[in-house]
């Protein structure tokens, strides 16, 4: 599985972006997918994942009623819809897929296969 992010940008606090993952190969949209992202000097932490269907999404604490995620799979994307973003949100976005597609994981070990990533930088 090929997977490409982008929507990435700089935009003022409390804007919105919206991220892209398209996905390419054999039976991609069988997979679980997630967003994860790194700021400079941290680790790379859990944004949101969804399951195949679409039927199970998962949110970290700090994205909340702020971030949305979503598939099509007829067109075998994820997106990632931002709102009310702060400057704490600025970091490089991952997407990422795991082949366990009924399980949401948070954790990056539970990935099989990563994106390129795309930069968000919210300035305040």
């Amino acid at each position: 599985v090929q997977l490409q992010a982008s929507g990435g940008g700089l935009v003022q606090a409390g804007g919105s972006l919206r991220l892209s993952c398209a996905a390419s190969g054999r039976t991609s949209s069988s997979y679980a997918m997630g967003w994860f992202r790194q700021a400079p000097g941290k680790e790379r932490e859990f944004v949101a994942g969804i399951d195949w269907i679409g039927g199970s999404i998962v949110y970290a604490d700090s994205v909340k009623g702020r971030f949305t995620i979503s598939r099509h799979n007829a067109k075998n994307t994820v997106y990632l819809q931002m709102d009310s973003l702060k400057p704490e949100d600025t970091a490089v976005y991952y997407c990422a897929a795991s082949w366990r597609g009924t399980v949401v994981g948070s954790r990056t070990i539970e990935y099989d296969y990563w994106g390129q990533g795309t930069q968000v930088t919210v300035s305040s």
